[in-house]
């Protein structure tokens, strides 16, 4: 089992104690390997929940394990190790503009290296070579060497996910890889994505707006709104009148929390052609 939740509850670090809660009363299940998508409004808490999965946000109620382990029972030593098992990738990378293509990429095996190979590294990229092969599976190999503020918002975010590849995580939470791609493009890196995950039996839990590409691609689906789930379905059990619901009323629901994105990109037109 990758993730168990059981009455899970999580506010954000700056939200005072009477503050409502950012997920409320959340229980799930995750098994090793598996692929699920989260669905939801925007300020629904899929971000939460992605980042209450890596271990970055510490529930205030319920039960949580990775992998089997209480992270928050655990000194600070051992739970960035268990991190080291975990990928987050933001909406936003946190790419340095100023740094060279190569050296972002490989910074995918931070949690691996010591201090000294994660300094020499800057110096001299490590492995070029496995950069490479890693952004050529999103076509950016000609990249390798140019500086992340020369590239297109779209190009970060393919970058982001070849920083994934060259991991050695045994999950994936992706929160909204595909916002600053194009129909094609989103359908070859979500391709990708998938792929390497059944390559290495490691979970892919993925937050999308684009719900058509959601029930098109992925074997479960998870609908989230206001900090609850609403439904936690394989995708052929999910309705149209399932997705209605989810997103009706959102305005009135939800406030987004700060650690939500904004700038949503709508649903694009189904894609039949997935991993």
């Amino acid at each position: 089992m990758s993730f168990a939740l059981r009455g899970v509850s999580v506010r954000h670090s700056s939200s005072a104690a009477a503050s409502p809660a950012a997920l409320s009363d959340l229980t799930l299940a995750i098994s090793q390997g598996e692929q699920l998508a989260l669905i939801g409004p925007s300020g629904a808490g899929k971000t939460t929940l992605l980042h209450a999965l890596a271990c970055a946000n510490r529930p205030h109620a319920g039960e949580f394990r990775a992998f089997g382990i209480d992270p928050w029972a655990m000194g600070n030593a051992s739970r960035r190790a268990l991190r080291a098992r975990l990928f987050l990738a933001p909406q936003t990378p946190p790419l340095p503009p100023r740094q060279r293509v190569v050296t972002a990429v490989l910074a995918g095996r931070l949690p691996q290296w010591t201090l000294w190979q994660a300094f020499a590294s800057l110096l001299k990229p490590a492995d070029a070579r496995a950069a490479w092969d890693a952004l050529s599976r999103f076509n950016l190999q000609d990249k390798l060497y140019m500086r992340v503020d020369r590239l297109s918002g779209g190009e970060r975010q393919r970058c982001s996910m070849a920083r994934l590849l060259v991991s050695q995580a045994q999950a994936f939470l992706v929160d909204e890889p595909l916002s600053a791609l194009d129909p094609a493009l989103a359908a070859h890196t979500l391709s990708v994505l998938q792929q390497e995950a059944a390559a290495r039996n490691a979970t892919l839990v993925c937050s999308l707006h684009q719900v058509e590409l959601a029930r098109a691609c992925f074997p479960r689906i998870v609908g989230v709104r206001a900090g609850r789930i609403v439904f936690d379905a394989p995708r052929e059990a999910v309705t149209d009148a399932m997705i209605d619901t989810l997103y009706q009323h959102a305005a009135r629901d939800a406030v987004a929390p700060a650690s939500e994105q904004a700038g949503d990109e709508g649903a694009m037109p189904l894609i039949t052609r997935c991993f």
